[in-house]
């Protein structure tokens, strides 16, 4: 194992058990899985509730940010560390692969850029990826939070 592999691996360690530690003060349910993936290390709270998601996924993220400040506590190293609970992640990917894929159609059938609504850092480079998978040009425009993503025919 690499000296980046083990980093990462020990980031997905205290954020596991910085994680862990608040599911038993919140007295919920869920298995906890540590995995390492594209450079970040990456923590799974696998569990039926939705309270840790919250509307829109702003427990999600609010909680993927207090692991992250706990793993620079204890490591004194910003992380880019990833938290998905009750696979929330998975299937926002999968909705927004859709949404890149409708937006793909729309520019080749009509030839004319798609302004997509405003997205999170994260979702916009989740789209950005499919994207270029498919040959088109992206880029985003605006200011935070009202940043979007706009897809371009080939130039």
């Amino acid at each position: 194992m690499s000296k980046r592999e083990e980093a990462l691996t020990n980031e997905g360690e205290i954020a596991a058990d910085y994680l862990e530690e608040l599911l038993d003060i919140a007295d919920l349910d869920g298995d906890i899985d540590t995995y390492n993936e594209g450079g970040r290390a990456h923590v799974s709270i696998l569990t039926e509730s939705a309270v840790l998601v919250g509307k829109s996924g702003e427990v999600l993220d609010a909680l993927q940010e207090l692991a992250r400040l706990a793993v620079m506590t204890e490591t004194g190293h910003r992380s880019r560390l990833m938290l998905d609970i009750a696979g929330h992640r998975d299937k926002q990917r999968s909705q927004l692969q859709d949404l890149a894929a409708d937006a793909i159609a729309e520019v080749q059938s009509t030839g004319e850029a798609v302004r997509l609504t405003p997205m999170n850092p994260y979702q916009r480079k989740i789209v950005h990826d499919a994207i270029a998978a498919a040959g088109l040009v992206s880029e985003s425009e605006g200011e935070e939070p009202h940043r979007r993503v706009v897809v371009w025919p080939k130039r």
